[in-house]
């Protein structure tokens, strides 16, 4: 009896994840969780990752410059023993351990060590804008089927009204209160609903396609139904003092930095070098078989390399002017894209809202063409017409409401922000 609650315990244990994985895998998604998903996937992001690693292997190189080295060097040398000369030996052999260690090489190797940190941090930011720009691609996909799934649904009522109107007519006709005209237009406008909706539908299934290859989801999970409400919209300053912290702005930062120190480095080939190096020998013959070690200190003092260092410093520092109008530029695009943005927005909302008023009226004046057409003061064609008005504003307003949602989503990655 005990073994048999021991093995249900065990099998409870085991099915409890998979159910959760599954509950999981069934739950509705939200932009933040489609957000999660496509940094994940997102092979742009991965490609920005490696470029930080690769910095960081620069750094090492540089680092690599100042330390010492060592190293075990053998050679096995054959000479010619015959004939008057004195040398007799047919092999050569020689072991030894050499040491060099750079003393002087104008601060090259540490200003390189100093740009491959700027570096290292450009990529960084780059890597940081790239998961913003990234935000926006999904709130587009994420929104547009939400907004195609809702334009499905106002259309799917309007075909709905559109056949509960062929019925009252069909009953109308029968007892000689309407004409079959009127059924036919009535079917007319039926058969172009039904034509938009299946636009509709192809438009969602792209949208549907978009948003699963941007998060490596397939099938696409279901989406979350509810509207996700926007806070308050602040004025337009707030948003551009968040300017010079975008992370684009700051890897152009940086690159400006990495491009100052490479004129240093460009500088150094102005200066002397010097080295000391050292062998430590373990087997030598001949002559100098009882030479253990030595050193040697070499010092090279650049004289004249016909202008090379000079072309260096000269193609380092337009570099590093390039990166500082590159600086400008990227400093006033931002603010140009977070007016941009802000103004769109806000002619957006201003929008929504008319358009929201513009339901309100034409859904008062399909009810009271409605009621005239019972009453016999209307013909049927002012309630389609009623109808379509109020469909197309209908439809007008979804558009209009997920175009501030995206909208926002642009304001905000345009300032440097993301979920």
């Amino acid at each position: 009896m005990k073994q048999t609650f021991l093995l249900f315990l065990i099998l409870a244990q085991l099915l409890r994840p998979a159910g959760a994985a599954a509950d999981e895998q069934t739950a509705p998604l939200t932009l933040a969780d489609c957000y999660a998903l496509a940094l994940k996937r997102s092979e742009e992001v991965a490609i920005r990752k490696e470029l930080v690693a690769e910095s960081e292997a620069r750094f090492q190189q540089a680092l690599s410059g100042a330390l010492p080295r060592a190293s075990f060097a053998a050679s096995e040398k054959r000479q010619d023993g015959t004939g008057a000369s004195a040398f007799t030996l047919r092999n050569v052999p020689e072991r030894k351990f050499v040491f060099s260690q750079p003393l002087f090489s104008g601060f090259k190797e540490f200003i390189a060590m100093a740009g491959s940190r700027h570096e290292r941090s450009q990529r960084e930011h780059e890597v940081r804008r790239a998961e913003q720009l990234l935000l926006i691609d999904v709130a587009e996909a994420y929104y547009l089927v939400r907004q195609q799934r809702e334009d499905l649904q106002a259309l799917q009522t309007t075909r709905e009204a559109l056949n509960q109107r062929i019925q009252v007519l069909t009953e109308r006709e029968r007892l000689g209160r309407s004409r079959p005209s009127e059924r036919a237009s009535v079917r007319s406008r039926l058969r172009r609903i039904e034509a938009e909706l299946e636009g509709a539908k192809q438009v969602e299934a792209t949208a549907m396609h978009l948003l699963g290859f941007l998060t490596g989801t397939a099938p696409l999970p279901p989406l979350a139904d509810a509207v996700e409400g926007l806070p308050p919209l602040e004025q337009e300053a707030a948003f551009l003092a968040k300017a010079g912290a975008r992370s684009d702005v700051r890897a152009a930062e940086e690159a400006v930095q990495v491009a100052q120190k490479q004129i240093g480095v460009a500088r150094a080939g102005y200066w002397p070098s010097v080295d000391l190096d050292s062998n430590y020998y373990t087997e030598r013959v001949g002559a100098s078989a009882p030479v253990e070690w030595d050193v040697t200190l070499s010092v090279d003092v650049p004289i004249f390399q016909g202008g090379q260092v000079r072309g260096e410093v000269r193609q380092a520092a337009a570099q590093a002017r390039q990166a500082q109008w590159a600086l400008e530029r990227i400093r006033r695009s931002a603010a140009l894209d977070i007016r941009d943005a802000y103004t769109g927005l806000t002619a957006a909302q201003a929008g929504h809202d008319a358009l929201t008023q513009a339901q309100a009226a034409a859904e008062e004046d399909y009810r009271l063409q409605q009621e005239d057409y019972q009453l016999n003061l209307v013909n049927i064609l002012y309630v389609l017409e009623a109808l379509e008005d109020l469909q197309a504003v209908r439809r007008q307003v979804i558009a209009a409401q997920y175009d501030v949602h995206r909208r926002y989503w642009r304001l905000r990655v345009a300032t440097g922000d993301t979920l």
